[in-house]
């Protein structure tokens, strides 16, 4: 650990470059203070706060200095080095793997001559997953905590001389808390599934229009077709003692297809799912297609105490529909098996709407020490933030559920 950052009444906020320099009993006692059995909606559980997620990413050598992610995060500690507090971040030297694209101010602030990277980045690395940032426990001073927590943040920001420090993917409360605070505030769009206590499948689609119900149906049938279809797609979940190494080496073949495809150089290494399989194994879901005997596609989900947290997906063989199939179907099915409140099924994807996941706003709170530029960016977000209410609201008029003659839903 460095020297303190900040003292406050006994408590000191110090930063470390490594998870593994934090005891985990102590970590996930304010990631996940209560228990998935016995969470709450303030504390939902989250597997992507855990200290063996953080670990997993670090100790595998995803996030790390070499591939851009420096740990920095701030612990903050009573002066019995009790942990009360912490807020995970990383220095960051570009703004890939962040999902709230920030390239544009980058671009501005180093055409009028200033150094955008490096940069904080708050934030769990390729995980575009909401969930509470600022990790304190229960108890009548987590309020405080929290500010001080952001304030350590900003002392980081002008001790390191960087250009900014950026929360995403945050709560709507922390997000409220850090606008009166000097962060600006910035929304941004997903599309969740919400699971109305449907008690299967069928009865979700008895709530949608009757053409969505009718593509739906299509659009399942076909995918277990196959492309030439005579049939055989068979669908899995595996989860627990199920991901076995064998499993893993078969879902990292479909994770780096689709990486080489879309992104050029997949994020995640094949240690990493080796650790997750080791630590989490009862909170990762793999739902896979099988054909022929072998495994041909699957997309992997994280397994929250209210959500399944949809992730990536990937295949060595090219199905209409399967990907539907399989990321977003599959998902709601497992959800409503295990009476979970929704499905959040990862960024962009407009195209969800048709599949009964409606238009979310998500949350991020920026930290601009550059006066100038701070102003800059505070009016393109005060536009933006209206524009994407706007379009949020608009969507959703157009959703898939069945509506009467006055527009409103049944």
């Amino acid at each position: 650990m460095t020297e303190p950052i900040a003292k406050q009444q006994e408590v000191v906020i110090r930063v470390v470059d490594s998870v593994a320099e934090v005891d985990r009993s102590a970590w996930n006692a304010v990631a996940n203070p209560s228990k998935p059995s016995a969470s709450t909606a303030d504390f939902p559980y989250n597997p992507f706060l855990s200290h063996e997620f953080f670990h997993a990413l670090e100790a595998s050598g995803s996030a790390v200095r070499r591939t851009g992610w420096l740990g920095q995060h701030l612990v903050m500690e009573s002066s019995d080095g009790e942990i009360l507090g912490i807020l995970p971040a990383f220095l960051k030297s570009h703004s890939q793997g962040e999902y709230v694209f920030d390239h544009a101010w980058a671009d501005a602030f180093e055409r009028a001559g200033g150094d955008y990277y490096p940069k904080l980045q708050c934030a769990v690395p390729f995980t575009p997953a909401s969930g509470r940032r600022i990790l304190v426990g229960h108890g009548k001073d987590a309020a405080n905590r929290r500010l001080m927590l952001a304030g350590g943040l900003q002392e980081v920001c002008s001790r390191l001389g960087v250009s900014s420090a950026h929360i995403t993917f945050m709560q709507e409360d922390e997000w409220t808390v850090l606008g009166k605070e000097r962060f600006l505030q910035r929304n941004d769009q997903q599309f969740h599934w919400l699971n109305n206590a449907y008690k299967d499948f069928d009865q979700f689609l008895d709530v949608l229009s009757s053409r969505k119900r009718k593509n739906i149906r299509k659009e399942r049938l076909n995918a277990l077709k196959g492309a030439d279809g005579n049939g055989g797609i068979s669908i899995e979940w595996l989860t627990g003692d199920q991901l076995t190494d064998e499993i893993w080496d078969t879902f990292y073949q479909f994770y780096m297809d689709t990486g080489s495809r879309k992104w050029g150089q997949p994020y995640l290494t094949r240690e990493f799912y080796t650790r997750i399989g080791q630590t989490m194994a009862e909170d990762v879901v793999l739902i896979m297609a099988k054909r022929g005997g072998r495994y041909i596609a699957g997309a992997i989900n994280f397994v929250g105490s209210h959500t399944l947290f949809g992730r990536h997906w990937g295949c060595v063989e090219d199905h209409p529909f399967l990907h539907f199939e399989i990321c977003y179907y599959q998902a709601i099915e497992y959800a409503i098996k295990h009476g979970l409140d929704r499905v959040e099924a990862g960024a962009q994807g407009g195209h969800k709407l048709a599949r009964g996941y409606m238009p979310q706003l998500t949350y991020s709170a920026h930290f601009i020490t550059n006066p100038s530029f701070r102003n800059a960016v505070e009016d393109y977000l005060e536009h933006e933030r209206q524009a994407v209410e706007r379009e949020t609201e608009a969507i959703a008029r157009h959703g898939p559920f069945r509506k009467d003659n006055e527009g409103n839903l049944v």
